[in-house]
């Protein structure tokens, strides 16, 4: 028995010790955490990202009626019980259509700027590592696109591919990429001289391992928070085509073409334009504010701010 009581108690301590090795694991993503939470503004950005999603996924249980129905016999009815945002200029519910015109709007944020961390990232390590003339070749491109504004190049961007979801989604992903690599390119120059990459040169370890193992993921807390940035860019960018005309087509709900249908009623029925504005607006301001409090989490000179 006594042998027994050994047995459990060593057991027992092995797995808190094992336990707390876990728990160091994560110990600098539960300080970045816990530096985040003091800040409320960054936490009332998430809390706000958080509804606009849940509720686009839940759009189905919320408001059951179909978002692309029309009835003229409704048409331009103020904001009532019955419409709690209103109708529109073909009887179709605003509220229903924000509703899932936020998965048109965030899916076209989270890919486009996916698409520019896709390009982005590994053109700008490989011009900060290697330099040369790679880096010449790749800075020179990015100069070439960050001579444009971001809405004119993905606007000449859709002019020359065409309207459409898949094109809107190139457009705005391609005028994020110069920032990304300007950004990682940066990061790299300072990582590539440390110690532990100059260790890892002398008993070598070949470059794309260096660049994957040690370097990118050194590099990797400005370029989160500049893609947490970026998506609310993406959606502004996005909602612009489509206020043009030029991103998802109708009858299909998006922000910017809802607010591009209701510019022609904005005196006799502002809300049409209203409420789409509003969405984007609290959509925008919670990226920015989450990526506020990113950057104040991750950046280790604002730890005792």
């Amino acid at each position: 028995m006594y042998y027994m009581l050994i047995s459990i108690r060593e057991f027992t301590m092995l797995n808190i010790e094992s336990n707390s090795d876990r728990l160091e694991k994560f110990q600098p993503l539960l300080d970045v955490w816990r530096r985040f939470l003091r800040r409320r503004s960054a936490v009332l950005g998430l809390m706000v990202l958080l509804v606009m999603i849940g509720a686009s996924i839940a759009a189905p249980l919320i408001s059951p009626s179909d978002p692309e129905r029309q009835k003229l016999s409704q048409a331009m009815r103020p904001p009532s019980s019955e419409f709690i945002l209103g109708t529109d200029y073909l009887g179709r519910d605003i509220f229903t259509r924000l509703l899932y015109g936020a998965r048109w709007s965030l899916t076209i944020g989270f890919l486009a700027v996916g698409l520019g961390l896709a390009v982005g990232v590994p053109l700008g390590s490989l011009s900060g590592y290697y330099g040369g003339w790679i880096d010449l070749i790749i800075q020179r491109v990015a100069d070439v696109l960050l001579s444009f504004p971001g809405f004119l190049l993905a606007l000449s961007l859709v002019a020359i591919l065409g309207v459409g979801l898949q094109n809107v989604i190139i457009s705005v992903g391609v005028s994020a990429i110069p920032s990304f690599i300007r950004l990682v390119r940066g990061s790299v120059l300072t990582i590539r001289h440390q110690t532990y990459v100059e260790a890892a040169h002398s008993v070598g370890v070949h470059d794309g391992r260096i660049i994957l193992l040690h370097v990118l993921p050194n590099a990797m807390a400005p370029v989160i928070v500049q893609a947490t940035l970026n998506l609310g860019t993406a959606i502004l960018v996005a909602a612009g085509l489509g206020f043009l005309g030029l991103g998802v087509q109708s009858p299909t709900p998006e922000w910017g073409a809802m607010l591009g249908e209701g510019r022609n009623y904005i005196f006799s029925a502002s809300y049409m334009a209203t409420f789409p504005g509003i969405a984007i607006f609290l959509a925008v301001l919670g990226f920015n504010l989450m990526g506020d409090g990113l950057r104040d989490a991750l950046d280790p000179r604002l730890r005792h701010v």
